[in-house]
């Protein structure tokens, strides 16, 4: 049986996954890797400790644990921004991370210059809904405008 080459996607995810667990000592529960134009998000998900969880339960603690990230993230960032390049044949413009404490979810965002909003949604949409607008009704906006 013929073995197939990792994705871009998985190997940036299997990267990110590894860079994670050496920092840290603890693995993410799931790593999601997307790229849209030039910008590339990577979430991991669940990827605080159960003591970090716990410290995480206080405001302060809170703080604690996202100032930790950020600044284990802006100590590293150069090994990433080589292991990305080195993966897609692109350099890596600019680089930020931001941990959410309430879930663990950890979103690396790397951008040529652009603001990036990342939204981590309370459930999945199915593909078919994505996709269209899923009932047959007018295009869905912002602010009235059409997006």
């Amino acid at each position: 049986m013929k073995k197939l080459d990792p994705t871009m996607a998985e190997q940036v995810a299997h990267a990110v996954r590894v860079f994670q667990e050496q920092r840290t000592g603890y693995s993410p529960k799931a790593v999601t890797v997307v790229l849209s134009d030039d910008t590339l998000v990577v979430t991991l998900h669940e990827a605080l400790s159960p003591a970090e969880k716990a410290l995480s339960r206080t405001p302060e603690g809170a703080i604690q644990v996202q100032e930790y990230h950020r600044q284990l993230f802006r100590d590293s960032v150069d090994i990433l921004r080589q292991e990305i390049k080195r993966i897609t044949g692109v350099a890596v413009g600019e680089a930020a991370a931001e941990v959410e404490t309430t879930t663990g979810a950890m979103v690396h965002a790397f951008t040529t210059g652009t603001m990036v909003q990342v939204f981590q949604l309370a459930r999945r949409i199915s593909m078919e809904v994505w996709s269209g607008n899923g009932s047959g009704d007018q295009p869905h906006t912002a602010e009235g405008l059409s997006c």
